[in-house]
């Protein structure tokens, strides 16, 4: 059983101050079943100096390109090209190195017992998400909820490790070009946010496979994202904020055990201009007319 550590600041019991590592780490995800890791942050720390060398050399890399691209224009193209732009595809799967910008998760990270598996698709022009989905939960007595695999982008990054946003302001749809095995999925948008009680607000809407070899074009418009919170709908509604997207993610979880199968060819922008329609659902007036 690991020991809780502790530094006493100043001596003295009336003005001792106890400094504890789990007071550090107290946010930190533990499994159920598993003791918390009660490490200092220094001792997390791997140091290696050829790859301190070699991030120096990438991130600088990174930092030039960064500065050339801004005296072209936005993202590093015309300015021209980006207010005339209608359509942009975000995500495609070309080759094996598009895979690396993708994360594959399922509740096997808590004890649970589905996988999740993502591989290129024939001739290596697609992406194909497969596993197998079981919903029993983990005997460990805490957890009584389990059964989900998801895909999620990486969240993009500048030099020297900077967050990177998508700016997706002028474009109003989104649209995939997907084949699945008739199960229901979940798109979750995550976008920053001011402040750090906001940080696992999500952005979802629902994601309706046909199943069979044909090809299923889908779009959908951004307004009809609705804000959600660790798997809870929120009263208070409010629109996706568009130039400081992070990730997109597909999340299966509809309880019903057995194997599956998503294929997605590309994830693109659209600018539909006949789509007027702002936010779908009710926003609450926070200072209402008399």
């Amino acid at each position: 059983m690991a020991l809780n550590r502790t530094i006493l600041l100043q001596p003295g019991p009336p003005h001792s101050l106890v400094l504890s590592t789990r007071t550090i780490h107290g946010r930190d995800y533990r499994r159920p079943g598993h003791s918390p890791d009660t490490r200092w942050p220094w001792e997390k720390v791997r140091f290696d100096l050829s790859k301190g060398l070699e991030g120096i050399r990438k991130h600088f890399g990174l930092l030039k390109d960064e500065f050339v691209g801004q005296w072209k224009g936005p993202e590093g193209r015309p300015l021209m090209e980006h207010m005339l732009e209608q359509t942009q595809v975000q995500w495609e799967f070309r080759g094996p190195e598009s895979l690396g910008q993708w994360v594959v998760s399922s509740d096997r990270e808590i004890g649970g017992r589905s996988e999740a598996y993502l591989k290129l698709g024939r001739n290596n022009t697609t992406c194909m998400l497969y596993g197998t989905l079981a919903s029993v939960p983990p005997r460990d007595g805490e957890t009584r909820y389990s059964g989900y695999c998801t895909l999620r982008s990486k969240q993009p990054l500048s030099s020297f490790n900077r967050k990177r946003h998508f700016d997706w302001s002028s474009f109003n749809t989104l649209v995939l070009r997907i084949r699945g095995d008739g199960r229901p999925w979940m798109i979750n948008i995550s976008a920053e946010t001011f402040f750090s009680h906001q940080r696992d607000d999500i952005y979802s809407y629902f994601l309706y496979t046909r199943g069979g070899p044909y090809w299923q074009d889908v779009k959908i418009p951004f307004s009809k994202f609705f804000l959600s919170s660790r798997g809870r709908i929120q009263d208070d509604q409010h629109a996706l904020w568009l130039d400081k997207v992070n990730t997109i993610g597909f999340t299966l979880g509809d309880k019903a055990d057995g194997p599956f199968q998503l294929e997605i060819d590309f994830i693109a922008l659209c600018s539909d201009r006949a789509h007027t329609e702002e936010f779908a659902y009710e926003l609450y007036k926070r200072n209402p007319e008399a």
